[in-house]
């Protein structure tokens, strides 16, 4: 079975972790969040996973030597042009030939869901297309999917007013569909798969959905980032991990408190890091507090940096005392 991934998107959210890193190429607990996807991908049954770029395929090839995960072959389609979630499944569908019932997933988004289960769920459907739905505390924050007790969707409300939404379940960002769904899709054209393609499939009674309530997350911004991060520490989904990866070098003196810490990090002697994740290569001088954040880059001696994001090149100066900030601030 063939899978295509949705990861060409700018991650501008994330900025700066993702100015010269492709936002599904960020480590959650030591692995690339891509690595992870096509992991349970390949536990779903998946043999085929083609990632549907906007640029360069580089960075995501380092990942899978010989274009291989395992069992699972993995190609690359990369788009002339955007062409939105529906335009880029049509490219990458069409650039590797996908004739069979596949799936579709966004890059950035962690779950503990057995796509397995899903398409199960979707054969006996007998629908076109099968979405994933994951229930969440607020809906009037997303747009909610309304089904009937059989499972048919009914309809899409985008963001509801709070209180009034028949349902908290929304679009988890995973599908199951049949290669006629790519013809309502024009070649080449930009097209909107949750604008377009599935409201259509709504009013001609072809989509279904299944709901689940696995671990669910879009880790699209650093609050959610850092969250998946630390739910996996704390195992929430996942198998358990070292909280520091081999190769990272942590003074004696310094204390870890509730973080991840990557390979060749340094922390200082002295220095405090507390629900915080440092990326790999990142330094961390003696003295320094860290809170609630994720840095990439350098913070100088005797800092404080609290609820903020430090990218790859960013540095914060000795003594500094910095909140809810970016470094390098996002242009």
């Amino acid at each position: 079975m063939h899978a295509i991934v949705l990861v060409g998107g700018f991650g501008t959210r994330l900025r700066p972790l993702t100015n010269d890193v492709p936002k599904p190429m960020l480590p959650v607990g030591h692995r690339p969040m891509i690595v992870r996807l096509v992991d349970r991908l390949a536990q779903g049954g998946v043999t085929d996973v083609t990632l549907a770029l906007g640029f360069r395929p580089e960075p995501f090839m380092s990942a899978f030597p010989g274009d291989r995960h395992g069992d699972v072959r993995v190609h690359y389609a990369v788009e002339p042009e955007p062409l939105d979630t529906a335009g880029a499944i049509r490219f990458a569908a069409d650039a590797v030939g996908v004739d069979g019932t596949f799936v579709v997933l966004n890059g950035d988004v962690i779950s503990a869901l057995d796509v397995g289960r899903l398409v199960a769920a979707h054969r006996r459907a007998g629908g076109t297309g099968t979405i994933h739905l994951t229930p969440v505390d607020d809906p009037s924050a997303f747009g909610v999917v309304e089904t009937d007790p059989d499972g048919r969707v009914l309809r899409f409300i985008e963001k509801p007013p709070p209180g009034t939404a028949p349902t908290n379940l929304i679009n988890a960002g995973t599908y199951v569909l049949e290669p006629e769904v790519l013809d309502r899709v024009p070649a080449g054209e930009r097209v909107s798969i949750e604008r377009s393609t599935f409201p259509a499939m709504v009013a001609a009674g072809e989509l279904y959905a299944m709901a689940t309530d696995d671990y669910w997350i879009d880790t699209g911004r650093p609050d959610t980032f850092l969250a998946a991060n630390l739910d996996l520490l704390d195992g929430r989904w996942g198998e358990p991990i070292d909280p520091l990866e081999a190769g990272a070098r942590v003074d004696g003196t310094g204390t870890i408190e509730h973080s991840i810490i990557g390979t060749d990090c340094t922390v200082g002697a002295g220095a405090r890091i507390v629900d915080s994740v440092l990326l790999p290569g990142a330094t961390i001088g003696a003295g320094t507090v860290i809170e609630r954040s994720i840095v990439a880059g350098t913070v100088g001696a005797d800092a404080v940096v609290a609820d903020c994001v430090v990218g790859h090149v960013g540095v914060v100066d000795e003594g500094a005392d910095l909140r809810s900030a970016r470094v390098p601030e996002p242009t």
